[in-house]
């Protein structure tokens, strides 16, 4: 009796550009909330921090575990994550844990972002801040077979394409179509 190995299902990879966008979206929403509660003072805020952190790890693990894969900015550009096992994408959601791992290590970018534009004015040298995000998400550009961030790999995580979300992408898509035909006239 042999064993045979049962094909894989597709699941079709999120383009980096809609990957950076609900990225965006989840830092925006974050950001925001926290800056609210920091003072305008030059220098790095312990509350905000504090702030910052809670509210990624709510938005980003907490939302993602109970919404079947998708935060507000993955939702709102269509896409999910899920896990990988084996080198091989799973239809499953990723545990808790592993949600846990990925949003730390990219968390942890976002905050030096936060901190370099709650600074930018005082210090442009805090624009540094920004490469450790960069070459963690840069390395999705390189890796030609899964598009995996070095937080994806860590945590066995993989981005894909879904059917359920708002499709902001299309719609701004769809708007700017609009404008463009309406300026012709």
């Amino acid at each position: 009796m042999t064993i045979e190995r049962v094909p894989q299902q597709h699941y079709p990879k999120a383009e980096i550009g809609r990957r950076g966008m609900a990225l965006g979206l989840d830092f925006l929403g974050v950001w925001l909330v926290s800056s609210l509660l920091g003072s305008s003072d030059a220098g790095i805020q312990i509350i905000q921090i504090f702030v910052f952190a809670i509210a990624w790890l709510l938005l980003r693990v907490v939302l993602v575990y109970n919404n079947q894969g998708q935060s507000l900015g993955r939702w709102a550009f269509d896409i999910k994550v899920l896990e990988v096992r084996e080198e091989e994408v799973t239809s499953r959601i990723p545990t808790f844990l592993a949600l846990v791992k990925r949003e730390s290590i990219i968390g942890v970018g976002a905050l030096l972002v936060s901190i370099a534009l709650n600074n930018l004015r005082a210090n442009p040298t805090a624009i540094l801040l920004v490469l450790p995000l960069a070459v963690d998400c840069g390395t999705a550009w390189y890796d030609t077979q899964l598009h995996q961030a070095l937080h994806d790999r860590y945590a066995g995580t993989f981005i894909v394409s879904s059917r359920r979300g708002y499709s902001l992408d299309i719609k701004i898509k769809r708007l700017v179509e609009s404008m463009r035909r309406n300026v012709r006239r």
